[in-house]
């Protein structure tokens, strides 16, 4: 069935705001945008007079949401936060796994795939113990390819790495994630700037949660915050006010700029819950006015919507309503290696949209897979 979006005000992939611009799509794929849409006769007509359309939100590192953890849900249990995710104009997801045993990851990536996530993201294991953070030291290992390999074979989706490149002496654990297809992002790391660089040329691309779980910016040692701020690759940003106070926000948007810099929420399973006892990959976390932190005072996550994140990009470091909205959509997508399919509106792409009102800054509708999502 064809539908047709008519009035609103489209978002396109370039940053221009386009008024009254249908959308077209075809089951989940847009057919056509713009003057093209009249060559095709519409099965059903949609009014978004008065609305601007925005691509459906991409988040490339959530560990979870609604009460449940990607390690440790069921199949069910995934299915219901996929469905809370959409609610909240999220319509993509890289599924990501904080550290863990075999077993679990086993049994997650299985899980994962079969709920039908648009990716995993593998944050854990592989990590500095200097920089930890929320990730259970007993589980930290040295980059090993051959033991990377064994997840990656299991893994039928796209693929997002986040390790200590580092620790990864001679560049094979980089390398084989590169043969698999996967995306790397250099996380929860002491690397020194010449390090971070040599990263980036066996396959980095991101620093994943920008400032957190990294060496502070040195002016005798920029380290790895000082590359990603110099534009070297994607820096993810945790824009809550609380991993990164809003001037750091600031600074990171304008290095960055609307081209690298990526809005993710790293929530965890307390995310739309009310404050109280949960955890993280297993690990007891509290919450309290909404921050998360294990027993031992370690952040450990955030409870941070991302259609707040863009909002908040806005107020900490002034970008524009179209600007923010590319951070958490177009940015994510090529950072992630699925631009061809997620984060833009354009004829080729999956019908993801939202309709939102913009003076009020509400979500008022969520289209996933061309299909209306209910509140």
């Amino acid at each position: 069935m064809k539908t047709i979006l008519k009035g609103g005000r489209v978002l396109l992939a370039d940053g221009r705001f386009v008024d009254n611009c249908p959308v077209l799509w075809e089951n989940d794929t847009i057919l056509a945008v713009g003057d093209a849409c009249a060559a095709y006769t519409a099965d059903r007509t949609l009014d978004a007079t008065g609305y601007t359309v925005i691509p459906g939100m991409i988040d490339a590192h959530t560990h979870g949401r609604a009460g449940y953890d990607f390690s440790t849900a069921t199949v069910e249990q995934m299915r219901e936060m996929k469905k809370d995710y959409a609610r909240g104009g999220v319509t993509a997801v890289f599924a990501t796994l904080a550290s863990g045993t075999t077993e679990e990851w086993n049994q997650a990536i299985a899980a994962i795939q079969e709920v039908g996530y648009e990716g995993i993201h593998l944050e854990g294991n592989f990590l500095n113990v200097k920089k930890r953070g929320a990730h259970p030291e007993r589980l930290l290992v040295a980059p090993d390819a051959d033991v990377l390999e064994g997840y990656l074979k299991q893994i039928h989706v796209p693929c997002h790495i986040s390790a200590a490149y580092e620790l990864d002496a001679d560049g094979s654990f980089a390398a084989r994630a590169v043969q698999y297809g996967a995306t790397l992002a250099l996380a929860h790391t002491m690397a020194t700037a010449e390090e971070a660089r040599l990263a980036i040329s066996r396959g980095v691309t991101a620093f994943s949660h920008l400032y957190n779980a990294m060496p502070a910016l040195h002016h005798r040692e920029g380290g790895a915050v000082c590359v990603a701020l110099l534009g070297e690759g994607y820096g993810e940003l945790i824009a809550d006010g609380m991993h990164i106070c809003p001037d750091m926000v600031a600074l990171a948007y304008r290095c960055l700029g609307t081209e690298k810099a990526v809005l993710i929420t790293d929530s965890m399973e307390a995310t739309g819950c009310p404050d109280g006892e949960y955890s993280i990959a297993g690990q007891p976390v509290l919450v309290k006015d909404g921050r998360a932190v294990t027993l031992d005072g370690a952040l450990a996550g955030s409870t941070l919507n991302l259609w707040n994140g863009v909002q908040n990009l806005m107020q900490f470091a002034g970008a524009s309503f179209g600007d923010a909205v590319l951070c958490a959509t177009r940015n994510p997508a090529r950072m992630l290696g699925v631009e061809d399919r997620l984060g833009s509106i354009a004829a080729g792409m999956r019908a993801d949209l939202l309709l939102v009102n913009e003076a009020q800054m509400e979500i008022a509708d969520v289209y996933a897979c061309g299909e209306r999502v209910e509140a």
